[in-house]
């Protein structure tokens, strides 16, 4: 069985009900952390509408709230959730804004890790989460 993540009529994802559920367990826990609400609705019949507004304002607030963040084991725990999020997002033709993500709002580092080591570089940083988004896409069939 599987569920589906559409934005109109288009389908963005289909994965496993296992994937999905996981996946939904996740998007609540990184709107609280970002605290705004995703836009991914709830799932109804195996069907789910994401509202495209409230997405793109989720995702550039995910991307600024993982850029903030250098403890190692956060940024770890959360990169998969960003890249199947980005993944969505690059199909639903929502233009990522990764040069205000890499500004990160002007706000300072939160969660530091202590020892802390050098955070990766402003384009090393998109460049990793874009290229792990895209081997995962290979994965999220539609």
């Amino acid at each position: 069985m599987s569920q589906y993540y559409d934005m109109g009529d288009q389908t963005l994802w289909n994965p496993s009900n296992g994937a999905s559920r996981l996946f939904l367990s996740q998007v609540n826990v990184y709107q609280a952390e970002v605290g705004l609400p995703s836009g991914i609705g709830p799932m109804k019949a195996d069907e789910c509408q994401i509202d495209p507004t409230l997405f793109t304002a989720f995702v550039h607030a995910l991307l600024a709230w993982h850029r903030r963040t250098s403890h190692a084991v956060m940024a770890a725990l959360s990169e998969g959730f960003i890249a199947t999020v980005l993944v969505l997002a690059e199909r639903a033709a929502i233009e990522v804004n990764w040069q205000a993500a890499d500004r990160a709002d002007g706000r300072e580092l939160t969660d530091v890790q202590v020892p802390m080591g050098p955070g990766p570089s402003e384009g090393a940083w998109a460049a990793a989460l874009r290229q792990k988004s895209r081997e995962l896409g290979c994965f999220m069939p539609t």
